[in-house]
């Protein structure tokens, strides 16, 4: 779809900071994180939502989230994962993505200061 944000940045049209890529999905760090390591795993198909999606893509989605949270555990020190699908009016990209959301422990750096502007020290950990 010309104007959905997410084909864009899977074409490469808009710059991301990816972390991990395969021939079915692209993961990349929102750039208006919840927590530090907030990251959207998408389909590089346009898939509205999932009610539409063949179940090899899900699984695969899946799959990828579970590598993703070892990830997140390992390179950022995070305690807990929120796993997040919009759907319906409150999925304002109507492109399907699920938002990987680090939990960590309160009062930590990673906990008290997570901004748009650490996002290249977190790209960094997470690809080290």
């Amino acid at each position: 779809m010309e104007d959905c944000i997410f084909c864009k940045i899977v074409k490469g049209d808009i710059p991301s900071k990816t972390i991990y890529e395969d021939d079915i999905v692209k993961v990349f760090l929102d750039v208006n994180p919840n927590t530090n390591g907030h990251m959207l795993v998408v389909p590089k198909k346009h898939i509205t939502d999932f009610t539409e999606m063949d179940d090899e893509t899900l699984t695969h989605i899946h799959h990828v989230i579970k590598d993703m949270k070892e990830l997140i555990y390992d390179k950022l020190g995070a305690i807990g994962l929120k796993i997040v699908n919009n759907y319906g009016v409150e999925q304002l990209v109507k492109h399907y993505h699920v938002h990987l959301i680090p939990v960590y422990e309160e009062g930590s750096f990673e906990y008290k200061y997570a901004d748009a502007s650490k996002i290249d020290e977190v790209f960094e950990k997470l690809t080290k």
